[in-house]
């Protein structure tokens, strides 16, 4: 009896200590890290919510190669779903493909909806440093965006430059946020001048964006019924370079093809424009608390002669039998809006750009995206260009309508291109021929589009392009923020 107590006892001591040396030997996060693996593809996924409320996402295939994606999401709107996300929803073959490849993804939801480059940014390195404590430490970190998260994207490599080896930001609101809203003001502006004096319509400070919106989108109506409204709300478009292509799978209008261009800018204004300047800015004026937009000092006249839509207006004025210069001089004349200045700060904090990139950038944008325009991109590249960083940045363009609307094999081309010059320091070949070909060798699989039943999805459409100047720059080098010393003074000119 006394020996079976003692080797009772004893394999007891010994199952004790060999389950202390098992929990000694554990990681110490090991069982309080919220993270799974999976049996059915190996692939750990770890969520679970930072302490502002943000929820993240992590996911380590299990052939990790040791490089990590973060994904920075897009606007949402303030009232929907806003879960963490590691890549674009929409996109669920450049996911799988980007996981079976060995690529760990990461991403958060950001801790609030909208406007919400003060949250996201902290937020997404906030992911950054769990991914190391519940993962590891990834050899190389590439941040990746759409949208506003394409703003996040190079928002962070700008905030965090050490933390980043790359980044790919696309069809991104690269002008910066306070050149984002001055060209939604000056479209704003116009709409109310010219096709709804005395209605009411609030262009900033909005008390009710509901109510706004629904008198907006009745002034839409109006204007659209008649050649007259038509013609004017073609200026209001001009005047933030507005594309006159709407439809992804449709081609892209004649240049003299002015009415369907009207009508692609009509749906434009309908579906994005309007619900964005004349509702959304509620929101971003509440974040700001008070207005940061400012249309002082712009001369509509020249604004418009530097517009890609100048000779649609032009010739829709004359058939119309309106005269355009009495329009313009009615623009010249309105009161004008000053900005908050605490308003404007708060928007030049989240976020303007300096150039001051020394990582390998590139960015994608289609050429008719009517949310954020593709002449972003040349707000970019020229202020980045006069910090003397250009060597770091390229730039590729699809000949495709539409916001974000690329396919898998076009973003996987891009992503692999960048790759490229991490691995070899150089960047490889990124004429339009190329990024054609890698996106077709990804084969078929990969030309995924949201098409309608019966239209075959496009083709890979990368294309030889250079947008036009963007109308209302406002960067960290330019004389709007070196002449105010509020602004200046967040961005010091480098040692």
């Amino acid at each position: 009896m006394s020996s079976t107590i003692k080797s009772s006892s004893t394999q007891r001591v010994l199952f004790l200590a060999v389950l202390a040396i098992l929990f000694l030997s554990f990681p110490r996060n090991a069982f309080a890290a919220p993270c799974t693996t999976s049996l059915l593809n190996g692939v750990t996924t770890c969520t679970d919510r930072l302490p502002n409320g943000a929820t993240y996402l992590i996911e380590k295939p299990a052939n990790w190669n040791g490089t990590l994606f973060l994904y920075s999401h897009g606007f949402v709107a303030p009232g929907s779903p806003n879960p963490a996300l590691d890549a674009a929803k929409e996109d669920p073959v450049t996911h799988s493909f980007m996981l079976f490849s060995g690529f760990a993804l990461a991403g958060s939801s950001y801790a609030t909806t909208g406007w919400a480059i003060h949250e996201a940014i902290p937020d997404q390195i906030a992911v950054l440093n769990l991914f190391k404590q519940l993962v590891g430490a990834p050899s190389r970190t590439i941040a990746w965006g759409h949208s506003l998260g394409g703003m996040v994207t190079a928002g962070l490599i700008q905030r965090y430059p050490d933390r980043f080896d790359a980044a790919l930001p696309m069809c991104g609101v690269l002008s910066g946020s306070v050149a984002t809203w001055n060209t939604a003001l000056d479209f704003a502006f116009a709409f109310k001048t010219l096709l709804a004096p005395g209605s009411g319509l609030q262009v900033v400070n909005i008390a009710n964006p509901f109510a706004n919106l629904l008198l907006a989108e009745n002034m839409l109506t109006i204007a659209r019924s008649t050649p007259q409204g038509r013609a004017r709300l073609a200026l209001a478009e001009a005047l933030a370079d507005g594309p006159g292509w709407f439809v992804p799978t449709s081609p892209e209008p004649a240049p003299t093809d002015f009415a369907t261009q009207e009508t692609n800018q009509f749906l434009w204004a309908s579906i994005v424009d309007i619900p964005f300047v004349f509702a959304a800015r509620a929101e971003l004026e509440f974040r700001a608390q008070g207005n940061p937009s400012s249309n002082t000092g712009v001369n509509y006249t020249s604004l418009l002669a530097r517009s890609i839509d100048r000779n649609e207006v032009v010739a829709l004025y004359q058939q119309a039998g309106l005269d355009l210069d009495t329009d313009l001089e009615a623009l010249q004349d309105a009161v004008r809006i000053s900005a908050d200045p605490q308003a404007l700060h708060y928007l030049e904090t989240n976020i303007i750009f300096d150039g001051q990139i020394h990582i390998p950038v590139l960015t994608m944008h289609t050429k008719g995206d009517g949310l954020v325009l593709v002449q972003n991109e040349s707000a970019y590249l020229n202020v980045v260009t006069e910090a003397g960083n250009s060597d770091f940045l390229r730039q590729t363009f699809v000949h495709r309508a539409g916001h974000c609307a690329f396919t898998p094999a076009e973003t996987i081309a891009a992503v692999q291109s960048l790759l490229t010059r991490l691995n070899t320091g150089t960047w490889g070949p990124l004429d339009a021929n190329s990024l054609n070909a890698a996106a077709s060798a990804l084969g078929p699989g990969f030309n995924i589009f949201p098409t309608p039943l019966g239209i075959a999805p496009p083709p890979p459409a990368y294309f030889e392009f250079t947008p036009s100047q963007f109308l209302r720059p406002f960067d960290a080098l330019g004389g709007q923020c070196q002449s105010d010393p509020a602004c200046r003074a967040q961005f010091p000119a480098p040692e």
